[in-house]
């Protein structure tokens, strides 16, 4: 991550919200989270080309409500109220992000609108609330950010 040009304390809510980090920045920041006591949800992307598969990975990984409506809606309110996994913070890992964002831009881009809402919520409820999404580092060439 600060490889990348950043650094962010996760314990800080005002820093919430939706980042891209390099594929070596997943497990450090999967310890320093586990260091300050926030729940770690790691998802592989691995393969992923589609909403279905993604919602279904998701299910699984961050052990969805068995009421969960597999739909955009239902995981946008899932991840504002988290609370099958009681925390007082939470990091959200997503390993091999490129693969869905290659194969279903759209759907990638819904999924980061979601997560950014769900990270606003937390910061307004004094949550760390931290989507970190790994990317190749070619994708970080010349300093271009993905969109």
């Amino acid at each position: 991550m600060s490889a990348h040009g950043f650094d962010l304390d996760l314990t800080k809510p005002t820093q919430s919200g939706v980042y891209f980090v390099g594929v070596d920045d997943i497990d450090r920041l999967a310890r320093t989270a586990a260091r300050d006591e926030l729940q770690v949800c790691r998802t592989d992307l691995a393969g992923c080309h589609d909403k279905d598969e993604l919602l279904r990975r998701l299910a699984i990984s961050l052990q969805l409500p068995a009421t969960f409506g597999h739909n955009w809606d239902a995981l946008a309110d899932c991840l504002r109220d988290l609370g099958w996994m009681p925390a007082w913070g939470y990091v959200l890992l997503f390993e091999h992000a490129d693969e869905l964002r290659q194969a279903a831009e759209a759907d990638f881009n819904i999924l980061l609108g979601i997560l950014d809402d769900a990270a606003t919520f937390g910061d307004d409820n004094d949550m760390p609330w931290f989507a970190f999404l790994a990317l190749p580092d070619s994708a970080f060439d010349d300093g271009h950010t993905p969109a």
